[in-house]
């Protein structure tokens, strides 16, 4: 038991760096697409968001979890954005939510709601993807 929460908090403390980058890439071009090529903030967020998850499982699999359930990797990426299309519709409403309501900058929302999203999407992957 004490050496699972042992491995837990590893993979929780790497999972927290590796969407640290992760959330660098999809802040960068969320931030690009918007401010640059003026595409909505929401439909930014969205492309982002993907390409952060897309960053994110890259480093699931080849430094964080050393358990996978899922013999084809295919399938397993597959969950694993399905995983993400929960974290990714929760991203959005949050996003909507601090940005519009509330009236915060859409990037200072994108970091509340990206804080948030994190502990789904940590604790979704591990228990159904790596574990």
């Amino acid at each position: 038991m004490r050496r699972t929460r042992k491995s837990t908090l590893a993979q929780l403390v790497k999972s927290m760096a590796s969407s640290l980058f992760a959330f660098c890439v999809d802040f960068g071009l969320l931030a690009l697409l918007t401010e640059v090529a003026g595409v909505h903030y929401l439909v930014s967020a969205a492309f982002s968001f993907l390409a952060g998850t897309t960053v994110s499982y890259l480093i699931s699999i080849l430094w964080i979890f050393e358990v996978r359930r899922f013999p084809s990797k295919l399938l397993e990426y597959a969950v694993f954005v399905g995983v993400g299309a929960v974290g990714l519709t929760l991203n959005e409403s949050l996003l909507w939510l601090f940005t519009e309501p509330v009236g915060i900058h859409y990037l200072a929302s994108k970091t509340i709601a990206a804080a948030i999203v994190f502990f789904w999407n940590f604790s979704a992957r591990k228990f159904i993807l790596f574990r």
